[in-house]
């Protein structure tokens, strides 16, 4: 048997592989969001079995078991799903624009624009409906400001990384002079929604947001592919015919749009889409063309799962569940960081 048989069919195998561990993967994902929704319908000061939150979440039952369903628990967990998955992708987007293990949205400043919109608007006295106009606005703002400051006759990734900081940086710091020189009134539901909360979404604000949040998905599947030429590097992804800076530029605004809705829907959640591309890659190995929707379906199951832990298993009431995210992505961002300084890691990057 020849050399090139012997390598035709190792790759085969190692394709089969992988489409085994996708589909494992997405599997188990799935059946474990299935679980913790079941969890978040049944659970609570009202307890109820699964088939009475089944009939109550279609109007069918007693009229307070369907209220308790519809108008708390159902939309409350549907934010956390929708909002965990766009988090999700887009941090997959950014890590592997930036080819940078470190890039998320809390990191290239994506986060701290929509807080700093957010915020903006409670200090004006906006109405709570507002509110995400406001972030998404501040997301885009932030997206603005990086491309503006970043670019050089192209977008260079380290220039990108080092922008995003800065801008971060800077937002942050508006955000806490905002937050310090509000009434305390004000300060308190500040400070509520730029923890990261999915706690009171109506079904108005989950519709709004997940409908656009499916818009802009599609976009993302559709724009995928150009990812996968970015991973050969500028010169090859050049000769192919792709132009890479047009091409970052679009993919940077499609994970903006997604990490912004998010943001509206949730508050600026910190480390769900720092983890989840990493998740996504220890499972699966290198990115394939399902490791967006995988990594959308790990974020819906990392955030609500994360907000149930707050709900029911912590004796604190009323913890947002960006303190629990927070808390998670403490010690895993300084193993992240461990890696990429340790000989081995170099030595493979």
């Amino acid at each position: 048997m020849s050399a090139a048989v012997v390598s035709v069919q190792a790759r085969s195998t190692s394709r089969a592989r992988v489409r085994r561990r996708v589909l494992v993967f997405a599997t188990t994902g799935l059946a474990l969001l299935f679980v913790l929704l079941t969890v978040s319908l049944t659970t609570g000061e009202i307890p109820m079995p699964a088939s009475t939150a089944l009939r109550a979440l279609v109007g069918l039952g007693d009229p307070g078991d369907v209220l308790v369903v519809q108008q708390f628990r159902a939309p409350r967990s549907v934010a956390a799903i929708v909002a965990g998955a766009g988090l999700g992708a887009a941090g997959l987007v950014l890590q592997r624009l930036f080819r940078n293990p470190l890039a998320s949205p809390d990191v290239m400043g994506i986060t701290g624009g929509a807080a700093l919109g957010a915020v903006a608007l409670i200090a004006a006295g906006a109405s709570q409906a507002l509110i995400p106009v406001g972030a998404l606005s501040g997301g885009l703002l932030a997206a603005l400001l990086l491309g503006v400051f970043a670019w050089r006759s192209g977008l260079a990734v380290t220039r990108l990384v080092l922008t995003g900081l800065a801008v971060q940086a800077g937002l942050a710091a508006a955000v806490n002079l905002m937050v310090v020189r509000f009434p305390a009134e004000l300060a308190g539901s500040a400070l509520q929604w730029i923890t990261g909360s999915v706690y009171g979404r109506t079904w108005t604000e989950v519709w709004e947001a997940s409908a656009a949040m499916v818009l802009v998905f599609a976009t993302a599947l559709v724009m995928h592919r150009r990812l996968a030429v970015l991973d050969l590097g500028d010169d090859s992804a050049g000769a192919l015919g792709l132009r890479t800076s047009s091409a970052r530029l679009q993919l940077l605004f499609v994970a903006v749009a997604l990490a912004s809705l998010a943001a509206a829907l949730a508050g600026p959640v910190t480390f769900v889409a720092l983890a989840v591309p990493h998740i996504v890659r220890f499972v699966t190995g290198p990115p394939t063309a399902a490791s967006l929707a995988l990594a959308g379906l790990t974020g819906a199951v990392l955030l609500l799962g994360s907000d149930l832990v707050v709900q029911h298993l912590l004796p604190i009431e009323g913890l947002p569940v960006g303190a629990m995210t927070a808390t998670l992505g403490a010690p895993w961002l300084l193993v992240l960081m461990l890696r990429q300084s340790s000989p081995v890691q170099r030595s493979h990057r």
